[in-house]
């Protein structure tokens, strides 16, 4: 296969039409509009669905009905569009339909700006719509990673009749990259056992997330939670770099880690045993990779363009056994590898003096060094 060079957010908008896309509902918004534009030619061009709603809210609520339909469907948007449609995904969630949806970060809180940032993983990951559910959520570091992951994302949500949600940063959306695309996928309609279907020969199926009956709904909540296990179980993603002899690991997913990536390079080139461990499902996030890491090294840094959302499973994972730092830029701003690098020797050098939360520690450090 050839590689040629693409934008992030249309070369994701491709991939998702390569993977069978029938339908997509969205509304503009830096910095994903890019993915609406392309499908609004590329769609009508092959004869399948583009509409762009009147907002976010009518765009996942459209993006809910042709789920029920059995339609593989998609949306996409950046932060605070996201968090518009946290109900319709909580109700896609509830009915037990698969939808995908992609996020491509922007620094927030609020409208914030339109600068790349990590800003929503606890949004995807721990927090999304009312109501128990547990959404698959991947993290791309490149373009051409993106791609890969784009036809994976229907695959696993109708494998599980789940939402999965790609979240990448501006970053990842807007540049360009040499990539291979997937061969194109025959759209075909599956006669899913699930699927909505009106009066004919057949029984007519309804779908619904309302369960007035408080143990009807625990039933449902269990069959979630059985599916989750599964899910744990067998789809976790990460990629790992020099942990073969590591005495220090960074920990960074998407553009962060793809920038620690070159720190971690730069600190073996000086003789310092760091490896790097990138997650690309962070939910379901891989605890039992860590854990067993916390068992043989000496300490870990987590890297993200945030504040430290991450950070609290890496912690969770590690369970006090071993020192977790953290470093972190904000409100759209991507760390310079110099800067891991610094951090990297720090903690080689002088070790982790603090009983600080790790935040605290990073926040004073900040604080000091402006």
């Amino acid at each position: 296969m050839t590689r040629e060079m693409w934008e992030g957010n249309q070369a994701i908008a491709e991939a998702a039409v390569r993977a069978g896309l029938e339908a997509y509902f969205g509304y503009p918004i830096t910095p994903q509009t890019e993915v609406l534009e392309y499908l609004s030619k590329r769609m009508p061009e092959l004869g399948r669905v583009f509409l762009q709603a009147e907002s976010e809210l009518g765009a996942i609520n459209m993006v809910y009905g042709a789920a029920c339909a059995g339609v593989r469907v998609m949306s996409s948007s950046s932060s605070p569009g996201v968090s518009l449609m946290l109900e319709g995904i909580s109700y896609i969630a509830g009915t037990e339909i698969p939808a995908v949806i992609v996020n491509v970060m922007r620094g927030g809180p609020g409208l914030g700006n339109i600068a790349p940032s990590q800003g929503d993983y606890n949004q995807a990951v721990h927090g999304g719509g009312h109501g128990d559910y547990f959404p698959i959520v991947l993290a791309p570091g490149s373009v051409q990673e993106a791609v890969d992951l784009m036809g994976l994302s229907f695959d696993l949500a109708e494998k599980y009749r789940a939402i999965c949600m790609m979240i990448l940063d501006g970053n990842v959306g807007q540049m360009m990259e040499p990539i291979e695309m997937p061969e194109m996928r025959p759209v075909q309609r599956k006669d899913w056992d699930w699927a909505v279907r009106g009066k004919g020969d057949k029984e007519r199926r309804i779908l619904s997330s309302i369960y007035i009956d408080p143990a009807a709904e625990e039933v449902t909540n269990f069959r979630l939670l059985e599916r989750w296990r599964q899910i744990e179980a067998n789809e976790v993603r990460y990629k790992e770099y020099f942990l073969e002899d590591a005495d220090f690991v960074v920990i960074g997913f998407g553009t962060a880690g793809r920038v620690a990536l070159s720190a971690v390079r730069a600190a073996r080139q000086k003789g310092i045993k760091v490896g790097l461990f990138r997650p690309i499902t962070v939910s379901p996030f891989p605890h039992k990779v860590i854990d067993e890491l916390a068992n043989r090294v000496q300490a870990f840094l987590v890297v993200e363009m945030n504040s430290g959302q991450m950070l609290e499973d890496v912690r969770l994972s590690v369970k006090g056994r071993v020192p977790v730092e953290f470093y972190g830029r904000m409100g759209g701003i991507v760390p310079f590898p110099d800067e891991i690098l610094g951090e990297i020797e720090r903690i080689s050098s002088e070790g982790v003096k603090t009983g600080m939360h790790p935040r605290d520690a990073w926040f004073e450090r900040m604080v000091a060094a402006r």
